[in-house]
């Protein structure tokens, strides 16, 4: 019997799910359909996140929706009909961030810790358990062995794991690798978090700022936050078309059904938009 597909006993904890984008880097694949929608492996990710999550023992789910919000909220219903979540729609999705979707999902937390997961995050399952397991409190899933340039939110620690910096501005040189939009959040952290939320939003000079801007207001302020290596484990983050195709070969390799999708959605693409990505190999 194989332990790691064991399902896990139930969490406390609530998930938030930020899925408001537009997914604009990623066109023409996102014109009709949400990012989240878009099938890896033959499988939607959102599917295949909402999948992880019930199996890691999370029941109850908070998804921000925005961009063409209707249809995710009709696919959630119609693959989970018994699915315990809540909605919340961020009209404002086309001038706001992640930190403004986030922080729409305060009055339906009920005041308990969460796992904040990005929406366009392909993972491997054991990333979530091990990230729930863990004995820090507030924690981010970082990977070790990703070259680090501007685009990617970098993580700088002390001695002791503890995150000083996370940004896409930070030093690449102090760094020790990239958050994956994954992170583990308490109930006493999320009520200051919220709060600095709150502040940081009331201005709408910071409408566009992530998440991690008011997480680094909070370290200032002497909260802890820790760095938890999921180095070695399958993850990938989907922002353009060379990105997708890169994560159906990690997640679908090897599954002959798996790969037809990929390539027909390769197709779509060299048809549609950059003539130039890589082919997909068997």
């Amino acid at each position: 019997m194989n332990v790691t597909n064991l399902p896990s006993p139930p969490s406390a904890l609530t998930a938030i799910i930020l899925a408001a984008g537009m997914g604009s880097r990623i066109r023409p694949l996102t014109d009709n359909c949400p990012k989240c929608l878009l099938k890896v492996g033959g499988i939607t990710i959102l599917e295949r996140m909402i999948t992880n999550i019930r199996e890691c023992g999370i029941a109850d789910m908070i998804i921000v929706l925005g961009y063409l919000d209707s249809k995710v909220e009709n696919f959630v219903a119609n693959t989970f009909p018994d699915l315990s979540v809540q909605f919340v729609v961020n009209d404002r999705f086309a001038e706001t961030n992640t930190g403004y979707s986030l922080m729409l999902t305060e009055a339906l937390t009920r005041e308990t810790g969460f796992v904040k997961f990005d929406a366009d995050v392909v993972f491997d399952k054991n990333i979530l358990r091990k990230l729930i397991d863990s004995d820090y409190e507030n924690c981010l899933c970082i990977d070790r062995n990703i070259q680090l340039d501007a685009e990617e939110v970098k993580v700088v620690v002390e001695a002791d794991n503890r995150v000083v910096e996370v940004s896409k501005t930070a030093d690449t040189k102090l760094a020790i690798g990239e958050s994956i939009g994954i992170e583990k959040i308490s109930s006493t952290c999320a009520k200051a978090l919220f709060a600095e939320l709150r502040a940081v939003m009331a201005q709408s000079a910071n409408h566009q700022q992530y998440y991690e801007f008011a997480y680094e207001k909070l370290i200032e302020k002497d909260t802890s936050f820790h760095a938890l290596d999921i180095t070695g484990l399958d993850w990938t983050e989907i922002d353009t078309k060379e990105d997708f195709l890169s994560a159906n070969q990690l997640f679908g390799c090897g599954r002959d059904e798996e790969l037809r999708h990929a390539e027909v959605d390769q197709d779509f693409m060299l048809n549609h938009g950059n003539p130039d990505l890589p082919a997909l190999s068997r």
